[in-house]
């Protein structure tokens, strides 16, 4: 009970902005928008034929968790734009307190998550772990990631980053959104978290109503073991760790 009771003083995160003795009031610098690309950039193709339901609507009624998927590899369309929807740059202004507009909501516009694709099965790309670079295509309607690692043994290393979800694993694509907090530490200070955790679910809604868009099928979890995911997506587990997982693939049956 003390950790509940912990974990509820956390969500109501005490304090007043006036009280935030952050490092942007200290005249610090803001840390960087984007992580940068380490390895060779991957263009992946233009995706506005990709959609197939518009319709607001009814993307709310098509939306549900799916748990079972054909074995069929997304497109990299498809693929482009899920990254694109959930984490791409609409604008950034240049000297500006609150410089980037993305397609999805932030708290201060700081944009903590970065996107990983552990990728089982995907048109015109080898099975592996991919990073999508959002700062490539600023203000375009595009999509590039980089190869960060090849998977061995994917299902099975893949189940064990889900805690055992072997249904996960079986899907085309799992994303994962991985947080670098200190990037909304920076000007919120001790009341970043509840904000970084209420921005996640804006990012993982848009995961999953994007699929749903494409026809495809999805299904949100939290359940996933923090230090096996760190060593697959080559994360420190400190300044970045994961938060938040969505594997996606074609329906296997309708409901």
């Amino acid at each position: 009970m003390d950790e509940i009771a912990s974990n509820r003083e956390f969500m109501k995160c005490a304090g007043t902005p006036a009280s935030i003795n952050s490092d942007e009031k200290k005249g610090l610098p803001a840390p960087p928008m984007f992580k940068p690309a380490a390895g060779k950039v991957i263009e992946l193709p233009e995706f506005d034929d990709a959609v197939r339901q518009p319709d607001y609507s009814l993307l709310l009624e098509t939306r549900r968790s799916l748990r079972a998927f054909k074995n069929i590899p997304v497109t990299g369309e498809q693929l482009a734009f899920m990254l694109w929807s959930t984490q791409g740059v609409l604008k950034i202004r240049k000297n500006a307190r609150f410089p980037q507009f993305r397609t999805v909501p932030s708290a201060g516009a700081r944009h903590t998550f970065e996107l990983y694709a552990a990728v089982r099965s995907a048109e015109g790309l080898a099975p592996g772990v991919y990073h999508y670079l959002p700062g490539e295509h600023v203000g375009e309607r595009r999509a590039a990631v980089e190869f960060v690692m090849p998977v061995e043994n994917y299902r099975e290393t893949v189940s064990e980053m889900l805690y055992g979800q072997k249904w996960a694993a079986l899907a085309p694509l799992v994303l994962f959104i991985t947080c670098l907090p200190y990037r909304a530490e920076w000007n919120a200070g001790h009341m970043a978290h509840r904000v970084i955790l209420i921005d996640v679910g804006h990012a993982g809604q848009n995961v999953m109503l994007s699929a749903a868009s494409l026809g495809l099928g999805s299904c949100c979890m939290a359940a996933f073991n923090n230090e096996r995911c760190n060593e697959v997506l080559g994360l420190d587990g400190i300044n970045e760790f994961p938060v938040y997982a969505v594997a996606i693939g074609a329906p296997k049956k309708a409901e």
